[in-house]
């Protein structure tokens, strides 16, 4: 089951996790034509590799694989606007909260064994 999992992680949570599939709540700040600056929703700047990728809206969930401790290599985006701002400390909230233990069958995690995995 490991293979298919995509954790909602925010920028601190990007480190010791290279290669891996992740899902990144954030709020786009700065686009360009390959690159988009993002803030993730601990406050983080995160950079995303978007090529072929479209970012259409504000808010957006990156989709992606870890390249580095700061960026994201975006397989799709998901949009999250809605009428105004989204609470992205309640988002950060919940995100922190899936790294609990206490959570462990409801949200599966990479083991610490499997963080960082090797590049080809």
């Amino acid at each position: 089951m490991n293979e298919h999992i995509s954790m909602r992680v925010n920028s601190a949570r990007l480190s010791g996790i290279k290669g891996r599939t992740v899902r990144l709540p954030c709020k786009v700040l700065r686009l360009s034509d390959d690159i988009a600056i993002v803030e993730a929703s601990d406050g983080g700047q995160v950079e995303i590799q978007r090529k072929n990728v479209d970012v259409t809206a504000t808010y957006v969930e990156v989709i992606g694989s870890v390249v580095d401790a700061s960026t994201i290599k975006a397989m799709a985006t998901l949009p999250l606007d809605s009428e105004g701002e989204l609470d992205m400390q309640l988002v950060n909230d919940v995100i922190e909260l899936t790294f609990e233990s206490r959570f462990d069958k409801l949200f599966p995690r990479y083991k610490e064994t499997e963080t960082s995995m090797p590049t080809h």
